[in-house]
């Protein structure tokens, strides 16, 4: 029930959207007032909302597509085992590569997050993978995905795959994220 989508880059030239110059890892992008700091998995702040996000990623995708049945499934998966596991995956991803995992941070605390395979994964595509980008939705439409999206499209030209393009996957009933995508390429 998805459908994968892309965006293609030159290696060595910039990305279609343009991002911006980077000096640091807390640029504040100018769509937005939000900072996109790598996820710090030592700090108990980025772990719990990191989880939090993900269950919102998650219960999110049940609720939006497949109806109640689906929306169950989502929600039970959830479990503390499930949590430690993810979090220990997400951890060796960070030890791989630190910043394929970012969060977006506003006035109001975390809302969303990116999270770009490490290249060593990413090699099975042959290309970049975005691997889950999730923003709260009182924060959407505020520029965060941006902010986020573009961080992954900068993590992703630093890794030397053999295809210069980026893939992801959205569940074609989900008409907001196909937008937000298509806008990208």
């Amino acid at each position: 029930s998805s459908s994968p989508a892309c965006s293609w880059w030159p290696r060595g030239g910039s990305s279609p959207i343009g991002l911006p110059g980077v000096a640091t890892d807390r640029t504040v992008y100018p769509t937005t007032d939000a900072t996109i700091p790598p996820y710090d998995p030592t700090a108990n702040r980025d772990r719990r909302a990191l989880w939090g996000l993900k269950r919102g990623f998650e219960t999110g995708i049940g609720e939006t597509t497949g109806g109640a049945d689906n929306s169950s499934r989502y929600e039970s998966k959830l479990t503390e085992r499930y949590r430690r596991r993810w979090l220990e995956w997400v951890d060796r991803c960070v030890d791989d590569e630190p910043r394929c995992l970012s969060l977006g941070e506003t006035d109001g605390g975390v809302a969303g997050y990116v999270f770009l395979l490490p290249e060593r994964l990413s090699f099975v595509w042959d290309a970049a993978v975005v691997h889950e980008l999730y923003v709260v939705p009182e924060e959407r439409g505020e520029g965060v995905a941006d902010a986020l999206f573009e961080r992954a499209i900068e993590v992703a030209e630093g890794q030397a795959l053999p295809l210069d393009r980026l893939l992801l996957d959205v569940d074609r009933d989900n008409e907001r994220a196909r937008r937000f995508y298509e806008r990208y390429g």
